[in-house]
């Protein structure tokens, strides 16, 4: 199985039961109705980054489906989580890329978001050979995998949410899904 399609989605859920706090993130990103296998993280050569809503026609309920997910939960009131999935796309079609997953306490969307870019990012960028400081802002890494031309899209989807005030559980996900 090679997969042809991804997409990204994520999703928040809050229940009293750790589980169905998980089930109701799943709802939220749009998967629980599906059989998740999670995989590893190498985005396929010639795969195509396609939107949620055109993906989910693709898929039938309780299919079997490969996914990088990254996930975090907490029963803390106010504990800031996050989960977020990084992708980088190298220039060359016949060539593999990266997905990166990431859990964080105490960061917002953006931040996670970033921190997973840059990991994916980064591991793309060293088998391509791109030279770069890896202590560099993301930035500063960015503009040097811009002008080598071996990268050509990086990007990022990620969750975070407040643990709630009652001690619910609070679940959320990130995920990467790929289509055959």
């Amino acid at each position: 199985m090679l997969p042809t399609k991804m997409f990204l989605t994520r999703g928040v859920g809050r229940h009293k039961e750790k589980l169905a706090s998980f089930e109701d993130a799943l709802r939220d990103a749009g998967l629980a109705e599906y059989n998740l296998v999670n995989v590893s993280s190498i985005y396929p050569p010639g795969c195509k980054l396609i939107r949620r809503e055109e993906g989910k026609k693709l898929l039938s309920p309780g299919q079997i489906v490969y996914c990088v997910m990254a996930k975090n939960a907490t029963n803390e009131p106010h504990r800031l989580i996050s989960a977020s999935i990084g992708l980088a796309i190298p220039r060359r079609k016949d060539h593999y890329g990266y997905l990166s997953e990431h859990a964080g306490f105490g960061e917002e969307e953006e931040k996670a978001g970033e921190y997973a870019e840059d990991l994916a990012a980064s591991m793309l960028a060293t088998i391509l050979g791109v030279k770069f400081n890896p202590d560099s802002s993301y930035d500063e890494k960015k503009e040097i995998w811009k002008i080598s031309g071996e990268i050509v899209k990086t990007t990022n989807i990620a969750q975070s949410a407040l643990g709630d005030k009652n001690g619910l559980w609070t679940t959320v996900i990130a995920a990467a899904v790929f289509i055959e």
